[in-house]
């Protein structure tokens, strides 16, 4: 990836997905009863909206690549995050759920690092560092919530 415009389409197209996962795990939790987690979830949904308006917003004055699912470059060929969330439905219990989502943020941040770490752009590099930076964030959030689920047990 060599340029902003292709960063922040992939950006959107990512996060975009991370919000409607984190969605279904917030109804999944709702089903299941199981409040705290339900809350952790929908502000995670919270976070992933706020950084598509985030990518939306610095893509606002660029003209972004309108891409065709098939012609994003994503490692393995799907989104970093995509493939985590095949075992969601409406019986996904609390373990589960809290295990796919910090895979899912863990390949976020990975990719992100990643672009931050290799472009040679700065701009591109400025921009990759600030997402990876927040999804390295989440991914604590989501450690110290298994941990907190691990000890109560």
């Amino acid at each position: 990836m060599g340029d902003v415009e292709s960063f922040l389409a992939h950006a959107i197209a990512l996060e975009r997905e991370a919000a409607r996962r984190y969605e279904d795990l917030t109804a999944a939790m709702q089903t299941e009863g199981n409040a705290e987690v339900k809350v952790f979830f929908a502000r995670m949904a919270y976070y992933s909206r706020k950084h598509l308006s985030e990518a939306m917003a610095r893509g606002g004055f660029r003209e972004l690549p309108a891409m065709a699912p098939e012609e994003y470059d994503w490692p393995d060929g799907t989104g970093p995050e995509t493939a985590v969330w095949a075992g969601v439905d409406g019986y996904i219990d609390r373990a589960e759920a809290l295990r796919l989502a910090l895979e899912a943020e863990r390949r976020g941040h990975a990719y992100y690092a990643a672009i931050a770490a290799l472009a040679q752009d700065a701009e591109l590099r400025a921009i990759a560092g600030e997402f990876a930076t927040e999804e390295a964030e989440h991914v604590a959030e989501l450690e110290r919530l298994i941990a907190q689920h691990a000890a109560a047990r």
